[in-house]
């Protein structure tokens, strides 16, 4: 019988801290040739979107995305969890309903036992169940480090797409989860997260971003977004940028998971944070801001939180929304303004 190792020991980096550096990823895809034309392509490759929307008819938009990645945690069953969980979040953030989900499965199954892998499945079975769609198939190969994730389909009605372009001059800025993923991983890898940490890293990767299809439906809302492994600063470049507008964020208004200050004040924080700032630093416009707190901006979220674009006459009703469906921390976390497609920090 195989000895199952620490999951995370097989894996040279761990959740959304996987994806590449915004500048890698842009280099790469500078050589891609355009793409033709497609009437019923809603939302493609244009600003960085979540996930991809084709047009079906009158009244269903199709949204599509996929995302896996290495374990985060140690436990299989949870990695799973936090693996689906994110993989659905840019349904979600589309405006969307997920109906179907696809897996994605690398294992090194010379190392991991039956069992463990088996976990894994059944953590992410456990999420969709919880999200009322099934995992009707997918593909499985035998990998040097483990994988996991979901292809995941949703509808969304065509004119109640939500996307990251449609932030408008003026809209208040809120975030529904807390920032700081990135450090208890980095805490959890060292052997330093306890047993307190480790719940809340839980409790915040495995919350569905559900409340992203009633925002599609509610009154002022203009552009949504999740924020993963670009980090906070990262994705509202994202939305600056397909906007046109300027982004300023209130460094200190972004709510933070208990104890997550106190660790990156500390010096606790990851290489995906250090390879964000150097990929977009150039276009943030930030004074006065300490090194810890910009690594927080910076952190890489795994299965992070909705960054919504909402009418400032609207804000508190979004907030009350957010915060009725279990987003406690949920916040104000900045606003857009007229300018050039930047994100300023204050």
């Amino acid at each position: 019988m195989i000895e199952a190792p620490r999951l995370t020991s097989l894996a040279h980096g761990g959740g959304c801290g996987c994806k590449l550096a915004p500048a890698v990823l842009r280099d790469i895809l500078a050589g891609m040739p355009a793409a033709a034309a497609f009437p019923n392509l809603l939302v493609g490759t244009e600003t960085s979107d979540d996930a991809a929307v084709w047009l079906l008819n009158d009244d269903q938009a199709l949204v599509a995305t996929t995302d896996f990645f290495m374990p985060v945690v140690d436990d299989p069953y949870d990695f799973g969890r936090i693996a689906a969980t994110n993989a659905l979040s840019d349904v979600y953030a589309m405006g969307g309903k997920p109906i179907l989900a696809l897996a994605i499965v690398g294992m090194p199954v010379n190392t991991l036992p039956v069992q463990t892998i088996q976990g894994i499945l059944a953590g992410g079975a456990s999420v969709c169940a919880a999200a009322g769609v099934p995992i009707a198939g997918g593909h499985s190969i035998d990998s040097v480090e483990p994988i996991y994730g979901l292809v995941a389909l949703g509808l969304v009605r065509p004119d109640r797409v939500l996307t990251n372009r449609g932030a408008r001059i003026g809209d208040v800025l809120i975030l529904t989860k807390p920032l700081g993923v990135g450090v208890l991983s980095a805490a959890f890898k060292k052997g330093e997260l306890d047993e307190a940490g480790y719940a809340a890293l839980i409790d915040t990767t495995t919350r569905l971003n559900a409340v992203g299809a009633e925002l599609a439906e509610t009154a002022g809302v203009h552009a949504v977004t999740d924020v993963t492994g670009f980090g906070l600063l990262g994705h509202a470049l994202e939305m600056a940028r397909g906007s046109g507008l300027t982004v300023e964020l209130d460094a200190a208004a972004a709510p933070l998971i208990a104890g997550v200050e106190a660790m990156a004040r500390a010096g606790v924080r990851t290489g995906g944070a250090v390879r964000n700032w150097a990929s977009y630093g150039d276009f943030v416009r930030a004074e006065n801001l300490d090194d810890w707190r910009r690594d927080l901006l910076c952190d890489p979220q795994t299965s992070g939180g909705l960054l919504i674009a909402v009418a400032p006459e609207q804000a508190h009703a979004v907030l009350a929304l957010a915060r009725a469906r279990g987003f406690a921390a949920a916040a104000v976390v900045g606003r857009v303004l007229d300018g050039p497609a930047e994100v300023r920090v204050r």
